[in-house]
């Protein structure tokens, strides 16, 4: 059953738009349904009246300000978050633009990432973190396409991915996983899946080459030497993953937590002393939107090689219930919600 959100008193606000607002850190219960001045956009920027924002476990960090390091990132804030509306992935139509902006115009139609902001009826964006929304896909579908620019640009930039070489994806069904199973296959990976049982089929539809079923089989014990692992899940130690890595392989751990950021913090450790002393390297990063990779995205999408996996699509004022549910872990692709 669905949680829908409770409606605050409307503010006086000479052009208010509805959002989903918070005024702390806490559960996703402590969003709740309101107004909101609608933005301007400045120079460099757009104003897009959003259609579908994607839910996200990076939205669910924001909201709950866990891990408590990510208050201190430009996007959090002390004591308190600073500011009110959450979401970043989108798609919608342009309705204004600021100076200097001449390659969109209003009503085009775009999907991108905010730094904040998304779960409103508009919401203000970097001119270059948006791009034309691909011409086969629905604006939810399209909000969910900005999850990909984290698997191409780990696979593409940061891990140098050639093809033929052999890339073992460990959390193949979330919303990451499955865009990093299929970008792997565009750049001409060998790919090895690993997701639980309800998600084979789907894994193995989108391209996979061997999936490994982690209910039924450890694909730490299978052996191989793999090129590139892209590890979503983090639920092996880094020694045993080090094993299945091939000479000069790079290991990418790219997964969320709780409250406690000592896990993450000595797998980067360990990842350093692994640089150090084996020509294997552990490479993190931090996914920086840009045009580009929106575009190349598009490509992907439009000529067949990628497609949008969404698990739900809800109502804003049930964002709640998503957000509970994106934050309970083992999704099966992406969540949405329409605006």
């Amino acid at each position: 059953m669905t949680t829908a959100l409770a409606v605050a008193a409307p503010e006086a606000l000479a052009t208010p738009m509805r959002a989903a607002v918070r005024r702390q850190y806490g559960p996703p219960s402590v969003l709740s349904m309101g107004e909101q001045p609608r933005p301007a956009p400045a120079a460099g920027e757009v104003l897009v009246r959003v259609r579908a924002a994607g839910v996200t476990i990076g939205d669910h960090h924001m909201v709950t300000g866990t891990p408590y390091l990510i208050r201190l990132t430009p996007f959090g804030g002390l004591p308190g978050p600073k500011h009110a509306v959450p979401g970043a992935l989108l798609a919608g139509v342009v309705d204004a633009v600021g100076a200097g902006v001449a390659d969109l115009r209003p009503g085009d139609e775009v999907l991108g990432q905010a730094q904040h902001g998304a779960w409103a009826e508009y919401v203000v964006v970097n001119a270059q973190h948006v791009a034309r929304k691909p011409s086969n896909l629905s604006f939810e579908e399209a909000a969910v396409v900005p999850w990909g620019a984290t698997a191409l640009q780990g696979l593409r930039d940061v891990a140098r991915l050639q093809p033929g070489q052999r890339v073992l994806v460990n959390g193949a069904a979330g919303g990451v996983g499955l865009w990093t199973v299929q970008v792997a296959k565009a750049l001409g990976a060998h790919v090895t899946a690993v997701c639980s049982t309800r998600s084979v089929e789907l894994v193995r539809s989108l391209g996979a080459d061997e999936v490994v079923d982690y209910t039924k089989e450890d694909f730490t014990r299978r052996g191989g030497q793999y090129d590139v692992m892209m590890d979503l899940v983090g639920n092996h130690p880094l020694s045993t993953c080090r094993t299945l890595l091939a000479p000069k392989a790079v290991y990418l751990p790219c997964f969320g937590g709780g409250g406690d950021f000592a896990g993450p913090m000595v797998r980067i450790l360990g990842g350093v002393l692994t640089s150090l002393f084996s020509g294997k390297k552990v490479k993190t990063f931090v996914m920086a939107p840009n045009r580009a990779d929106l575009e190349t995205l598009r490509a992907m999408v439009e000529s067949g090689k990628a497609k949008p996996v969404i698990e739900r699509t809800s109502r804003l004022d049930e964002v709640v219930a998503v957000l509970d549910h994106v934050g309970a872990g083992h999704t099966r692709g992406q969540s949405v919600v329409r605006i």
